[in-house]
């Protein structure tokens, strides 16, 4: 089979495509043909030597969707259509850059859909941290209102979707005018220029600050979308596309503002109800929602693919299709 592997940490270009063995299922392990896998900031950590604990030679890749090839343990039918995420792969044991990977049985899905597989695969670990982010993390009611900080990533294209659905006010940032149209087109009723600092000007949209607020830049934003929530509202910080991870000299008492609540948002695939993702893959199917900004890239060129997710050129969600 082909796959990319990294045989260490390093640029784009340290990503190497290669034959290798198909692997070999045991007992309580899923072998799966991939017929799309999305690309994830994670990934970006892992080949440029930010995940602790990853040994190298590794297959990366938190996520996969395709059909069963071999499940010893009788846990899915051959032909199946499936997906798997999380759970140790890509970083643990070799994830789902390759035509075939092979999983625990524990972290797969199985699901029917007629959708091309480039827009299945844009999916799976997407509406997984959405969904959960949104559920979990902020409990989010009709009629309430909700920022998205960095609203054009893949998350928060689906937060916006999702949060739509279920009768939110939905205010979301990018730091490029030009991808309002994006923003506008997952539903988001108040695209916001993110300049560093927003919390004024969402409070001119929502007199007190926002109910509710998914954090998905990183701790470097993080204080003003804190600024820009109501008091008894809440934060939920997810992503750190911004790489910056933690808060230097954390002094609780003058960084959260009163009576503001902090909480954070980190899933598995058995956080995604199998009914959510066949849900959601039904409706994208038959047009009831769109997900705007998927791109796919065969499997030859993945190095250009992870070139623009580093870069942040595209708005969405990057998939290959091996």
């Amino acid at each position: 089979m082909r796959a990319v592997v990294l045989d260490a940490p390093g640029p784009p270009e340290a990503l190497r495509l290669r034959e290798l063995p198909v692997p070999v299922p045991e007992p309580g392990w899923v072998l799966i043909e991939v017929k799309a896998f999305g690309l994830n900031r994670s990934e970006l950590y892992t080949r440029r030597g930010q995940s602790p604990g990853v040994e190298f030679p590794r297959v990366l890749g938190i996520e996969a969707v395709g059909v069963v090839a071999a499940a010893p343990g009788g846990e899915f039918a051959p032909g199946q259509q499936v997906a798997a995420m999380m759970g140790g792969m890509g970083r643990a044991f070799d994830g789902g850059y390759a035509e075939y990977t092979c999983v625990p049985a524990e972290q797969v899905l199985a699901f029917e859909s007629g959708l091309d597989w480039a827009t299945i695969g844009a999916v799976p670990e997407m509406l997984q941290t959405a969904n959960g982010s949104l559920t979990v993390g902020l409990d989010a009611q009709p009629g309430q209102s909700l920022l998205i900080r960095g609203g054009t990533s893949s998350v928060g294209l689906a937060a916006a979707v999702l949060a739509k659905r279920r009768g939110l006010t939905v205010l979301a940032t990018t730091r490029r005018e030009e991808r309002f149209d994006v923003l506008r087109a997952a539903g988001v009723d108040h695209p916001l220029l993110d300049t560093g600092e927003v919390a004024e000007a969402v409070w001119n949209l929502v007199p007190g600050g926002v109910d509710l607020a998914l954090e998905l830049v990183g701790t470097d934003s993080m204080r003003d979308t804190l600024l820009a929530t109501r008091i008894h509202g809440t934060v939920c910080f997810t992503g750190m596309l911004s790489n910056v991870w933690t808060v230097p000299d954390w002094y609780p008492m003058d960084y959260i503002p009163n009576g503001v609540r902090l909480t954070v948002y980190s899933g598995d695939a058995s956080d995604l109800p199998a009914d959510v993702l066949q849900g959601f893959l039904d409706d994208l199917e038959s047009g009831r929602v769109t997900l705007p900004g998927v791109r796919a890239y065969p499997l030859d060129q993945i190095v250009d693919a992870h070139r623009v997710m580093e870069d942040n050129t595209v708005a969405g969600k990057l998939v290959v299709v091996p």
